[in-house]
């Protein structure tokens, strides 16, 4: 089965997810939203203390063209700007759990074995 998607083809469901929530700080992303939203630049940048700002914005982009996040811009003297999950990004949150309940057991497991 091919599946097409912003002129690029995938073999699979499983390849459509991973080139839209892949990389380096994707998932993180959707985890600060759902720890709290809405979330300023600065606020993603106080949860996210490794990740250097143009990583951030850019990623923030690449969620928000595939609809997993929204962006809100509050036109003030001084823009501000918001991110929230969309709709889309509600979905993951399910998803995000599971992968920090795995992580959990994992780091218990290699904790364990270097004991």
């Amino acid at each position: 089965m091919e599946i097409r998607y912003k002129n690029k083809e995938f073999f699979n469901e499983k390849d459509l997810a991973l080139s839209v929530i892949g990389g380096r700080w994707k998932i993180a992303i959707v985890w600060c939203l759902m720890q709290k939203s809405p979330l300023r630049l600065s606020g993603f940048e106080k949860m996210l203390p490794q990740a250097n700002q143009r990583m951030l914005i850019r990623q923030l982009r690449e969620l928000e063209d595939d609809q997993v996040i929204s962006r809100q811009v509050m036109p003030q003297p001084a823009p501000k700007v918001e991110y929230v999950l969309s709709p889309i990004g509600l979905g993951l949150i399910p998803v995000v759990d599971a992968i920090c309940d795995w992580g959990a057991a994992f780091n218990a497991s290699v904790a364990m074995k270097e004991k």
